[in-house]
């Protein structure tokens, strides 16, 4: 069933409905990262002298432009990190647009969905951001200090939060909150293996631009087939 969730996923990346959804994606994953390096620069600007004295070898300048290199190269690396918080503010945008695109596509006849509203989803998210870029932080702090465990446990709870976000998002779609949250509930061992499947190739560069479309497509996928249903088929548990 995970699997193949996100085999159909990957296999959907070239329609057109995607692509759209692909490349705004995108956008808003490099901006965010662009955002929060001028926030850095802003910091090196404000805090760091452009000359110091030092003892023995005297004065030395250039300071800013040095941590402003050395910066970039952090941001990069800080990039595998935080575009978990990303994807999980791409939920409260995007979603809606991809979960319908996968409905035409793989499961047609289905009555229309009831699209949750912008606002409660981006509140959603929103409130998921703040736990994500937490948790994130104090990941970066565990795998310094762990080596390979800090990777275990930063997937191991992005997983979680991931597929609890995205799964439940798709099935409010159809279902009256305490319905959602109950579905993902009784599946939620399950929706979290399938949550580390989402988790770790957002930690590789590039491939993690692609992976909140894809999450997005194998969640709805997930919801669908939990309720019984295959691709090819409308036909309700």
């Amino acid at each position: 069933m995970i699997l193949s969730s996100y085999a159909h996923a990957v296999g959907q990346l070239r329609d057109p409905r995607f692509r759209r959804v692909i490349w705004f994606g995108v956008a808003l994953a490099v901006a965010l990262l662009f955002a929060m390096y001028a926030l850095v620069l802003l910091v090196v600007q404000i805090f760091v002298p452009g000359t110091l004295t030092l003892p023995i070898a005297g004065e030395v300048s250039g300071l800013q432009t040095l941590l402003s290199i050395g910066s970039l190269l952090v941001m990069l690396g800080l990039s595998v990190f935080l575009m978990v918080p990303v994807a999980s503010a791409f939920t409260g945008i995007f979603l809606e647009d991809v979960a319908s695109a996968v409905e035409r596509e793989h499961y047609p006849g289905l009555p229309a969905p009831t699209p949750v509203p912008l606002t409660t989803a981006i509140t959603d998210s929103l409130r998921y951001f703040g736990l994500l870029v937490a948790l994130n932080l104090l990941g970066m702090v565990v795998f310094v200090f762990s080596g390979g465990l800090g990777f275990v446990v930063f997937w191991g709870i992005n997983a979680w939060l991931l597929a609890r976000e995205y799964f439940t998002l798709v099935a409010l779609r159809r279902h009256t909150a305490a319905e959602a949250r109950a579905l993902q509930q009784r599946h939620r061992w399950r929706l979290w293996f399938a949550g580390m499947w989402m988790a770790v190739p957002l930690s590789i560069p590039f491939i993690n631009l692609l992976m909140p479309v894809v999450g997005a497509a194998a969640f709805t996928h997930m919801y669908h087939r939990v309720q019984g249903r295959k691709p090819g088929s409308s036909r309700v548990a």
